[in-house]
């Protein structure tokens, strides 16, 4: 059947009535994540039933905390396209807000699991907690199964040298500009995406036009230069990218993306990057000139890792920022 994103289960369709469910934040879709949906994938086989999961947004540490502070890996939208090309039925994005949060643990279970889903089996990783004062641990979980009838399979964190794959290893590799390393752990290249927004013009006078979107104060990517592979409706485009502007305004700088041969007018339309490569850190030039021969050593450094990048994963393949092969449509 088609994809299904929904975003409440108020009404649920009738094909995904007795699904199985994975549970859980889900930010990143990190491996460690992946060995949950993998699981999921294949009970939901098992039962001849749909594969579905179950997340939510924003994430409860922005709900709670003075101000939105999280660097978030993925969105509900950059979530629901991993589920999707991950080959699973459907995602619920539902939203998380104090009232949300109030939710005793057992009327959880019986109005989202049991009444709206009729939900064959549930899949959660050994740290989730749902419900008011986060009652609902995965022995409650289990308990809850066992009394209305629905299977319950909790998983151990996946690891990788000395720590688990988390969200935070991620987040921590990100903001120090190891792409490698974080698109190792997801899996997959990091990818978000923006609309495109008029910047300073500047780039345009210096020989490199750049698609600007803006970054949230959470956004804590390491200021740098990076290789990129940019969609834009569906074109893939080859890029060089630059986040930070230590010799102008450095204020809640945008994400400035150079795009290889490409001259057109793309403002107001979203863009999804992709992070293939780091290439340098931020530096401050003497003039315009030095900047300008950095910037052509830039290009010419991504568009070498980008003609020599290969996919991570048969997830990474699909989600299409790296095709098996060389050959992707080009403007």
């Amino acid at each position: 059947m088609d994809f299904i994103r929904l975003a409440s289960l108020d009404t649920v369709p009738q094909v995904l009535r007795g699904a199985y469910v994975a549970i859980g934040n889900f930010d990143g879709v990190h491996r460690g994540h992946q060995t949950v949906l993998r699981t999921l994938k294949a009970r939901a086989e098992e039962a001849g039933v749909p594969a579905m999961v179950l997340t939510f947004e924003p994430h409860p540490r922005d709900v709670f905390a003075p101000a939105p502070f999280m660097f978030r890996l993925t969105d509900g939208d950059a979530k629901a396209r991993l589920v999707e090309a991950f080959g699973l039925d459907a995602i619920a994005v539902l939203n998380f807000d104090r009232e949300f949060s109030q939710i005793e643990a057992e009327d959880f279970v019986s109005r989202f699991l049991v009444d709206a889903v009729g939900v064959t089996g549930v899949i959660v990783g050994s740290d989730f907690h749902f419900g008011r004062q986060r009652r609902g641990t995965p022995t409650f979980l289990k308990a809850a199964g066992e009394a209305q009838g629905f299977a319950v399979e909790t998983l151990d964190l996946m690891d990788e040298g000395d720590e688990v794959i988390s969200s935070s290893r991620i987040r921590a590799a990100l903001s120090e500009g190891a792409v490698a390393a974080a698109n190792r752990l997801l899996g997959y290249h990091w990818f978000f995406e923006g609309c495109v927004v008029k910047g300073d013009q500047r780039g345009r006078e210096l020989g490199y036009p750049t698609a600007n979107t803006h970054t949230r104060a959470s956004f804590q990517l390491a200021q740098g230069v990076y290789a990129v592979r940019a969609r834009l409706g569906h074109r893939l485009l080859d890029g060089v990218a630059a986040f930070g502007k230590p010799m102008f305004n450095n204020q809640r700088p945008p994400f400035e993306t150079h795009l290889f041969d490409f001259d057109e007018d793309i403002y107001g339309q979203t863009i999804s990057v992709a992070l293939v490569a780091h290439i340098r850190g931020q530096e401050v030039f003497s003039g315009l000139d030095e900047l300008i021969a950095a910037m052509d050593r830039d290009s010419q450094k991504a568009r070498e890792a980008l003609a020599a990048a290969r996919p991570i994963s048969e997830l990474d393949a699909r989600l299409g920022f790296v095709p098996p092969t060389d050959r992707h449509p080009r403007a």
